[in-house]
């Protein structure tokens, strides 16, 4: 079994791109939003996304081979592995910021202020890390229960809004870069053509979006000049997070750290899932516990933000990758961050360049939940779909409210008195920001439910609705609570309303074999 084959090129350029967006990300909403200065983030932060990545690349590459070598295939995938988006949101602006903004008001300088909220990020991402690694023991208990058309819609629905609908808002803003690299994308993607002199079609794409971008002069950013490269070892910061331990941030912010970390762990196993449905079948137990393990590195050595598996394994099979692209992707990583070379790679190769390769695994991911369920199974594909692009709208909503001024010291705060607003318009947001809270419960639950009613299954229709209402009760989801620029997770308050519709719907299909006669199908 080869290490390395041509298609590992494709699938880490791909992958590559993917984790270079959430590292930029890091990178300036760590130094924007949160006052980190260039020690913290070069000397502490990235070398700790170093180790987390080393973790999980080397370990799932391993684990892709050995499955190889047992099944005598040579069309095994590893199974991708980052940084998650939405956690790392999550960790920025509910727990990180709130951390620095209170040591401001208690008085503390900016500096020592972006060090607290450092260390709330780095309890926070161990958290997680604990989760997904406990987690991982009875994940497989979930995964018997639930249909496949619940986990790979729930994971369509993040596709689709979080990943396909954003870069196709920045592919068709800049639509000469974005156009033609996504024509280079789908012909040799979906066209199953190949360039002459053996070019991977996801080289070609980033090279040709280069070179658009220094045409156009959009590459390189005029005020970046790049760093001067130099050496960042990977240091342990375990007396940092023991200092967070001490400021009882674990329990401050459990209620962001406990639906992050489950958030984490379902959507792991919904990617397993996706690449058995690939035709991978992996051992759900020690892949999940080498995430959790990854996240919780992190932390001992700096980074604030929990990994995950990828969302689009099914994306890097079709593309030819191996397991070498794995590889590939942390020893890249692993140049870039301990070198500080992540500035000059910025002003070198613009994120247009590759964005049309993440709007394609945005769509394969939809695709596949059609295409890997039974057909009767679609309408529940459909309903699980909406959560996920339900919170995606709201998120832009929100962004939209901010752009605004919301939030800010000058303007209004977000409160109940948005809602009347919207209402006038016929935009019931109140119920966009209760079905953004927990969507990815709510997504697997609706689908899930909806599979046991077109198999006439009721009663576990019935039970899917009351686990709904016992979350509903337990806060985890739909309660939400306003704060001064967003709304958030109210944890262990109850959504009971949302809890008493989930009751009456479960009622309902308990009596339906008693009310109802079988007709035909619509």
């Amino acid at each position: 079994m080869r290490w390395f084959v041509r298609g590992d090129i494709d699938g880490f350029f791909g992958l590559a791109i993917d984790n270079l967006v959430q590292i930029l990300l890091i990178d300036a909403l760590c130094r924007i939003v949160l006052g980190f200065d260039t020690a913290l983030i070069y000397g502490h932060v990235l070398p700790g996304v170093v180790i987390s990545l080393l973790v999980g690349n080397l370990f799932y590459a391993w684990q892709a081979r050995e499955l190889a070598m047992i099944t005598h295939r040579k069309d095994i995938c590893a199974l991708p592995y980052g940084i998650n988006t939405v956690s790392l949101i999550a960790h920025v602006f509910l727990i990180m910021l709130p951390a620095r903004n209170e040591a401001l008001v208690h008085g503390a300088t900016n500096e020592l202020a972006a060090r607290i909220a450092w260390q709330a990020g780095l309890v926070a991402c161990l958290g997680c890390g604990l989760i997904e690694f406990i987690g991982a023991f009875f994940a497989q208990y979930l995964r018997r229960i639930t249909p496949r058309a619940a986990l790979l819609s729930t994971l369509a629905g993040i596709a689709l809004g979080f990943i396909a609908m954003a870069f196709l808002f920045r592919t068709f803003a800049r639509p000469i870069i974005g156009l033609s690299t996504l024509g280079i994308v789908l012909m040799t993607y979906f066209g199953g053509v190949r360039f002459k002199w053996g070019l991977p079609g996801g080289l070609v794409a980033v090279a040709v979006g280069t070179l658009i971008a220094w045409i156009m002069g959009i590459s390189p950013p005029k005020e970046m000049v790049p760093d001067m490269p130099r050496f960042y070892a990977p240091l342990p910061v375990i007396g940092d997070v023991l200092n967070g331990l001490r400021a009882d941030y674990f329990w401050k912010y459990f209620s962001i750290i406990l639906p992050m970390g489950l958030f984490n762990l379902i959507g792991s196993l919904q990617n397993i899932e996706s690449a058995e449905a690939a035709g991978d079948a992996y051992p759900v137990k020690s892949s999940l516990a080498v995430n959790g393990i990854g996240s919780m590195a992190a932390a001992a050595f700096g980074s604030c933000f929990p990994t995950t598996i990828y969302i689009g394994h099914p994306a890097w099979k079709a593309m030819g990758a191996r397991f070498g692209y794995s590889i590939l992707n942390s020893v890249f990583f692993t140049v870039v961050c301990l070198f500080g070379l992540l500035s000059g790679i910025v002003y070198a190769i613009p994120l247009d360049a590759g964005m049309a390769i993440v709007l394609y695994i945005g769509i394969v991911i939809t695709a596949q939940a059609f295409q890997a369920t039974p057909r009767e199974h679609a309408p529940a594909v459909v309903i699980g779909l909406l959560p996920g692009i339900a919170a995606w709208g709201t998120f832009m909503a929100k962004q939209a409210l901010q752009a605004a001024g919301y939030g800010s010291k000058e303007g209004p705060t977000f409160s109940a008195n948005l809602v009347p607003a919207f209402q006038q318009l016929d935009n019931w947001i109140d119920g966009a920001f209760a079905l953004s809270e927990g969507f990815i419960f709510t997504s697997m639950i609706l689908a899930a439910a909806t599979v046991a009613i077109v198999e006439r299954k009721f009663r576990t229709a019935a039970a899917w609705c009351f686990s709904a209402a016992l979350l509903s009760a337990i806060g985890l989801i739909h309660s939400y609570r306003y704060t001064p620029s967003d709304t958030a997770m109210n944890l262990f308050h109850p959504a009971w309303e949302w809890a008493a519709g989930y009751a009456l719907m479960g009622a309902f299909l308990l009596l339906a074999p008693f009310v109802t006669v079988r007709g035909e199908r619509h």
